[in-house]
């Protein structure tokens, strides 16, 4: 697979999200290992993850056990593999989600993280969302706290404004190497953020990036029945592939920054999704597909 760099790390150009793996809805283990496995074996190089990525109460770093479980298993290099992994937000097992921002829970997160991995640093540490309840340049701090250290070699942000990166950045400085905001085929209000992003030479690693083309693990379980009224459906039939291939190829054309984490539960979705790093669109396609 093509890589795209982030920070100083190149990765594959297609990621995998896991959070799909252990929320409401998930598959079994063996299942859900597999989907790793397969992620690994099509050259996905980055694993998104979360401290709250899990569905009941008391299982906090479900899906990062899960990964450092399907890791060691694989055989293969496991320092070859960028994990993502997030903290400052949690679920009390009724299906909602609580926000957390301040840095001694942050610092608390991370060395949970860092356990459940077993690794001594995280890759790419992101703050997952700001706390209105917090001054941003605390949170933020925290994250400069964890890179000092060495708990964490990167550090990222999830669901920000321009201005917050910028923010950021200033505290940050280089050590800020991603943003990861919600960006797909129907929801694309985080034109600025990315655009800042490119100015700054920040990967900008979309979540859910196949809305409008099938249904993000926040929306409910996956499904394939979409309406197939779209763009992106008629590219698709005219190349005889998957709308959700055609999604990811039109988010790599969009920025040579994007790194898309799609989501899967089956294998088979892993592999078509990782087929998107081959699918080059052309310019009559794209103008289509930007309408």
């Amino acid at each position: 697979m093509r890589t795209r760099r982030i920070g100083t790390v190149e990765v594959g150009v297609v990621g995998l999200g896991a959070m799909p793996l252990s929320v409401e809805g998930r598959p079994d283990e063996a299942r859900a290992i597999a989907v790793i496995h397969a992620a690994l074996d099509a050259g996905v190089t980055l694993i998104d993850t979360a401290d709250s990525y899990h569905w009941h109460a008391g299982e906090r770093g479900h899906n990062e056990e899960l990964i450092a479980r399907a890791l060691a298993a694989h055989g293969g290099d496991p320092g070859s593999v960028l994990i993502a992994t997030k903290g400052g937000r949690g679920r009390p097992g009724d299906g909602s989600w609580t926000v957390t921002g301040t840095p001694e829970h942050l610092l608390r997160a991370c060395e949970g993280s860092l356990r459940r991995l077993g690794v001594d640093a995280i890759g790419l540490y992101q703050l997952h969302k700001p706390d209105p309840a917090v001054p941003w340049a605390e949170s933020v701090g925290a994250l400069r706290v964890l890179l000092d250290a060495g708990k964490i070699r990167m550090a990222g942000l999830s669901n920000v404004t321009a201005e917050q990166i910028s923010q950021a950045y200033e505290i940050l400085g280089d050590g800020l190497v991603s943003v990861q905001n919600r960006y797909s085929p129907a929801v694309r209000d985080s034109e600025p953020e990315l655009d800042l992003c490119r100015r700054l030479g920040i990967a900008f690693l979309p979540w859910s990036p196949l809305g409008g083309i099938s249904r993000s693990s926040l929306d409910g379980p996956s499904r394939l029945d979409q309406a197939a009224s779209t763009p992106f459906h008629a590219v698709a039939a005219e190349r005889g592939v998957s709308p959700q291939r055609v999604a990811l190829a039109w988010l790599l054309a969009r920025s040579p920054v994007i790194v898309p984490i799609p989501g899967a539960s089956r294998p088979e979705s892993v592999r078509d999704s990782a087929a998107a790093a081959d699918l080059a669109l052309s310019p009559d396609e794209l103008a289509r597909l930007n309408m």
